[in-house]
């Protein structure tokens, strides 16, 4: 049974009227209500009843971190972040809001405070990983490779299965066009799991930008054969028809480059 949605307009006032509540139990409830309607995506619902929360108990730092996910999914950063950074002056040492900041960040493009927050969620949970993807993400947007190379390598290092940390690796490396390095982690990612199928259409780029015609339809056959209708399927057949006596627009491969990690 799905949550019931209240379309009324009383929010506060049905608890304001009960006498027998007190504020902190108020506070409470709405607080719950906000979170249930946030986890069934009401996000818009959801804001109302934490603000409401929060106008009853403004040092609730769970309302504030709520309402910052619920301004994320809506798509208002800056309310996100305003939300988070609320929450982070009541509970500073808390990793979801250090980790929400940072992601929140990147998004509106804010790296170097992106960084700080990022490296501080990282050391209050040194073991979660999508925390240290993220970092690398902003190094390689502050143009640092060298950084991001590092801890990709330390993720795989340390959790070998991480497929997320290879794939990111093997973009960053193409990018870089070193061809080979990369083509060698796509590889070790289709050794984990050999239905990974951008791996097969990463190494055909892979090949085909060291001009190795061959290797490079070799691989594009086989991506193909595993995802003949993908958005891919029209740039792989093109490439295959021509590769032999043509060259494709080398910003088109970029284009398709640049989709493998999404």
């Amino acid at each position: 049974m799905g949550i019931l949605v209240d379309q009324s307009n009383k929010n506060l006032s049905d608890f304001v009227t009960r006498p027998d509540l007190d504020k902190p139990t108020m506070a409470y409830q709405l607080f719950v209500k906000a979170d249930a309607l946030r986890l069934a995506n009401y996000n818009k619902e959801a804001v109302g009843k934490y603000l409401n929360s929060i106008l009853i108990d403004r040092n609730n730092a769970d309302s504030y971190y709520g309402m910052g996910i619920s301004y994320k999914k809506l798509g208002k950063i800056d309310k996100a972040i305003e939300s988070f950074e609320k929450a982070q002056k009541i509970r500073e040492v808390d990793f979801n809001i250090c980790y929400e900041l940072g992601v929140c960040y990147m998004i509106s493009g804010e790296i170097c405070l992106a960084v700080k927050n990022l490296i501080k969620a990282i050391k209050l949970n040194p073991s979660n990983l999508n925390a240290q993807v993220q970092l690398a993400i902003a190094h390689e947007i502050m143009e640092e490779p060298d950084m991001a190379l590092m801890i990709y390598n330390r993720i795989i290092e340390t959790t070998p299965s991480h497929i997320k940390a290879y794939n990111h690796k093997s973009a960053l490396l193409m990018n870089l066009e070193n061809y080979l390095e990369a083509s060698i982690v796509f590889n070790q990612i289709l050794k984990m799991n050999p239905d990974y199928h951008r791996a097969y259409l990463g190494i055909g780029i892979c090949f085909d930008k060291m001009d190795k015609g061959a290797d490079a339809m070799r691989y594009y056959k086989k991506f193909l054969a595993y995802k003949p209708n993908s958005h891919h399927a029209p740039f792989v057949e093109k490439r295959l028809l021509n590769l032999k006596s043509t060259k494709l627009d080398k910003s088109e491969i970029k284009e398709t480059m640049l989709t493998l990690v999404k």
